[in-house]
């Protein structure tokens, strides 16, 4: 009896991981609208009122689609997930595209639910040496909340973990998080509260590599000699076979298949 969880296949995956993008990017722009509209000139109300869509709405989004294909959402998850065995460069490759084209898909969906123009490049511009510091301290916090807790065996935490995170980060870090250069990318065709300007993209996503190299590191260092098939549990564990028990595998959570 085998007691290794099996990958879905990538078509399966790629569609999880374009749907998962899109609710992503719905949740974290259509909240911001929602909270521009609500709370009219308060801005700090607007960030919780964001931050709290956001936490709640990524906790459920990785419980939806996690178990299909490691609900990433993030190409810096992916190929980080790549560095520590978890999985192929060939896969990360084919997951770029999905998770870019799902953020640019789901801030369409989120102004269009809100009678906005579809597509409205943002004019925010967020790019200072400060954002730099936040955009990488957020995403090192985030690569190692995910790979920690998938090394150590509660790797079904990572759903409530990861949006708690993102949540909490909205607020003490001065870029708001964003710690995706998807839905960086995604962003910036909305031009409301939760838009980010074209020109501010490259400092973001430079900022989100740096820390993912950086979280890499520091994940090497704090569970060396991890195996491979643990790697293989981020975010959260995909589908094990029909045929495997939930006493063999006791650190994984079973999913039925869809």
């Amino acid at each position: 009896m085998t007691t290794s969880t099996t990958n879905p296949p990538l078509s399966r995956r790629l569609l999880a991981e374009f749907l998962g993008s899109a609710f992503l990017a719905a949740v974290v722009v259509g909240s911001g609208i929602a909270a521009q509209r609500l709370s009219p000139g308060d801005t700090g109300l607007e960030l919780l009122e964001n931050a709290a869509a956001t936490a709640a709405g990524l906790y459920a989004i990785i419980l939806m689609f996690g178990p299909i294909s490691g609900g990433h959402f993030n190409p810096v998850v992916s190929f980080s997930d790549v560095a520590l065995g978890g999985m192929s460069w060939r896969d990360a490759a084919a997951y770029l595209p999905a998770q870019i084209a799902g953020c640019i898909a789901g801030t369409i969906a989120a102004n269009a639910m809100f009678a906005q123009p579809a597509i409205s490049i943002s004019a925010k511009h967020r790019a200072s040496p400060a954002h730099f510091l936040s955009e990488v301290i957020a995403t090192i916090g985030l690569i190692l909340i995910i790979f920690a807790l998938a090394r150590s065996g509660r790797a079904s935490s990572a759903p409530a973990a990861v949006g708690a995170y993102i949540g909490a980060a909205y607020i003490f870090t001065s870029s708001t998080s964003f710690a995706n250069p998807a839905i960086t990318i995604g962003r910036t065709f909305s031009d409301s509260f939760a838009g980010i300007a074209p020109a501010a993209v490259p400092v973001f996503i430079g900022a989100q590599l740096v820390g993912g190299v950086a979280a890499v590191a520091g994940i090497r260092v704090l569970y060396p000699g991890v195996t491979s098939a643990a790697a293989r549990d981020a975010v959260v564990p995909h589908e094990a076979p029909a045929s495997m028990s939930e006493s063999s595998h006791p650190h994984t959570e079973r999913y039925p298949r869809g």
